[in-house]
């Protein structure tokens, strides 16, 4: 079955994992987010970006240290864009709280004939297929339960993880 979830819903549904939670992401331009708007301009001018991340950090943490785990995979062009640099420096945050963030360049990813979708996978049982509309902002996503569409996305995930390179091994930090 398939149902379609606003941003709201969708958030929740994200955080409702017991177990696992893996991102696919594909968009290295930009994912238009009001939350992102000040920090990354702030980043492009070379300012401080303050602490507007604490509430996700804070909750990696809570959630690590519960032996929850959640995985991310960028697939970001080389040389990178200043929204995947941006990212890059938010990982340095996210990664030291607990999240396993991994970067795939472009041209292996569609080697490796991964899916041009961004979808988040929810405890290998639910996928969210993310939607968004021409300027980048979420739309929300379509959730799917069908075993067949979560056993592809496993799969996918699978794939994505093992060809893509750590944040540590990938930054040389």
């Amino acid at each position: 079955m398939t149902v379609f979830v606003d941003p709201g819903e969708f958030g929740r549904l994200v955080q409702s994992y017991q177990h696992t939670a893996f991102r696919l992401e594909q968009r290295d331009d930009r994912y238009s987010d009001p939350e992102e708007d000040e920090p990354l301009r702030r980043f492009m001018a070379g300012e401080p970006m303050n602490s507007w991340n604490d509430e996700w950090e804070e909750m990696l943490r809570r959630r690590t240290a519960d032996g929850q785990r959640m995985t991310r995979v960028r697939v970001v062009a080389e040389p990178h864009t200043g929204y995947t640099r941006f990212l890059l420096d938010l990982a340095a945050v996210n990664v030291p709280a607990g999240e396993d963030i991994r970067y795939l360049p472009q041209d292996r990813a569609k080697q490796l004939d991964l899916p041009d979708e961004d979808f988040w996978l929810i405890d290998s049982t639910t996928v969210v297929v993310l939607r968004f509309a021409q300027d980048n902002t979420l739309l929300g996503g379509e959730v799917h339960d069908d075993p067949a569409v979560v056993v592809r996305h496993c799969y996918y995930r699978d794939v994505a993880c093992h060809y893509a390179i750590p944040f540590k091994e990938y930054t040389g930090s």
